[in-house]
């Protein structure tokens, strides 16, 4: 297939993805958050990676700590996210997702992931990291995130 056959295809296979991605609302308690892109990657991270310090989120997610901060402050402030000491560096804190938002977040967050993994699971590790790579440059063209 050439590249501009393969633009096209994708081109119409995006608005179908992101169609369906706006069709899986939040759980009712998650509803009235105003969630964005970001909130929702720092979730991501924290449902599959467990909890972790501001500065790692920032790190994952390619963002300044601040950036993280104001994410986790928001959400600690709403319930959905809880900050403890690190019991090896108490000036340090944790973040994890809180027990009472930990189930809906995962009922959300779910299908997607499991989408994500049946999509790549007969991919091998190189065709599975020309993916990441291919996305990423896809980014990268489109420039600059206004968020």
């Amino acid at each position: 297939m050439s590249t501009d056959a393969t633009v096209r295809e994708l081109l119409l296979l995006m608005p179908r993805l992101v169609g369906r991605a706006k069709r899986m609302p939040p759980p009712e308690q998650l509803r009235s958050l105003d969630l964005s892109p970001r909130h929702l990657s720092l979730l991501s991270l924290l449902l599959l990676d467990g909890p972790q310090t501001v500065n790692d989120l920032a790190a994952a997610l390619g963002v300044a700590p601040t950036t993280v901060s104001l994410i986790v402050s928001d959400l600690s402030r709403k319930g959905v996210l809880t900050r403890s000491e690190d019991d090896t560096d108490r000036r340090r804190r944790i973040i994890d997702i809180s027990a009472g938002s930990r189930p809906a977040i995962s009922q959300w967050l779910s299908p997607t992931q499991a989408a994500w993994r049946q999509a790549l699971a007969p991919l091998t590790p190189a065709e599975q990291q020309a993916v990441l790579t291919t996305l990423r440059r896809f980014e990268d063209a489109l420039g600059a995130d206004p968020a």
